[in-house]
């Protein structure tokens, strides 16, 4: 979700390719299409403009996501239903707007520009803020709890699986130790303590130390894999014959989820060694995208915070019988 702010800041990433990819699915007389992470609301701006018959499910579990994309999308206010909810709450949006089918998908994954810049977030490590992290600002769950009250194990299996961190228990053991001494509730102690557990010849390469430890935190306190898990499949489920599905994601984690989901829904599944493959097992969906797409180096040039982005898109060629 790196957007602009709606300022003259920068356009949403890959926006031109996603518009490409998602306009053959909405050229019918009334296509609904969902964001599954409304963000800024620049995708979904560009989407309606495009396509004046287009209705347009936006859901976001930041408040602030809503209340800016409601502005912004006001000139298309009877074309538009935004809901402030998980994107792991998709089925659950589409039941109670009445939606059986759509026909395009676009998930826009990762934290938005406000979030990172606004430091009373606590979603950067460049500035001294309380450790917070929520994107859903009225749940429980911060990164201030995680960091002081999870186990050693639990922190250790957090930062290896969700931030990839080679000194996964190093960092956990030096959190549990100093958090001992005082309770750590700020985002510049958390990465002090951070850049003191990884080896000094570490912290030489690579960008800040703390880059790991906090991606973590927040794909935790935010549940944001198991939203995607429940999420994309839902919207698989519900696209019409023709329907697409275009997924931007920016850390391999999600890049990952993201090639199993599609790959399973474009996969052959008859059972090997038959002469002719069983209609029943044929793909449902067809690969738009071959491996992941990165942004050009003109937009890279224009949106540095584009670079970690990976596009993925797939159509539905079948319909269960």
């Amino acid at each position: 979700m790196h957007d602009d702010v709606g300022t003259g800041g920068h356009v949403p990433v890959m926006l031109e390719r996603v518009l490409e990819l998602l306009a053959p699915a909405l050229s019918g007389p009334a296509p609904v299409v969902v964001d599954a992470n409304l963000g800024l609301g620049g995708h979904s701006e560009a989407l309606l403009a495009a396509h004046p018959a287009l209705h347009l499910i936006g859901i976001d579990r930041d408040p602030f996501a809503i209340e800016h994309s409601t502005r912004r999308l006001s000139p298309y206010s009877d074309r538009t239903t935004l809901v402030h909810a998980s994107s792991g709450d998709l089925a659950e949006v589409l039941a109670r707007a009445g939606r059986t089918t759509i026909d395009g998908a676009l998930f826009d994954l990762g934290v938005s520009s406000p979030q990172l810049d606004e430091a009373e977030r606590g979603f950067a490590y460049s500035y001294d803020a309380p450790l917070d992290m929520r994107m859903d600002t009225e749940q429980e769950l911060t990164a201030e709890q995680v960091v002081n009250t999870y186990s050693a194990g639990e922190l250790t299996r957090i930062l290896r699986d969700y931030g990839e961190e080679r000194f996964a228990p190093r960092v956990a053991g030096l959190i549990i130790k100093e958090r001992a001494k005082e309770a750590i509730t700020s985002t510049k102690r958390l990465a002090d303590i951070v850049r003191e557990a990884i080896p000094a010849a570490t912290r030489r390469t690579g960008g800040n130390p703390a880059k790991r430890t906090f991606q973590a935190l927040r794909i935790e306190v935010n549940a944001e894999l198991s939203a995607l898990e429940a999420a994309l499949p839902a919207a698989l489920d519900a696209l019409a014959l023709g329907g697409r599905v275009v997924v931007l994601s920016y850390h391999s984690l999600e890049d990952r989820l993201t090639k199993q989901a599609l790959t399973a829904r474009t996969r052959d599944t008859s059972p090997p060694g038959l002469p002719v493959p069983l209609p029943a097992h044929q793909p449902r969906f067809r690969l738009l995208t071959r491996g992941a797409e990165l942004p050009s180096e003109e937009e890279l040039a224009r949106n540095p915070r584009a670079a970690s982005a990976r596009l993925r898109a797939a159509e539905r060629i079948r319909v269960d019988d």
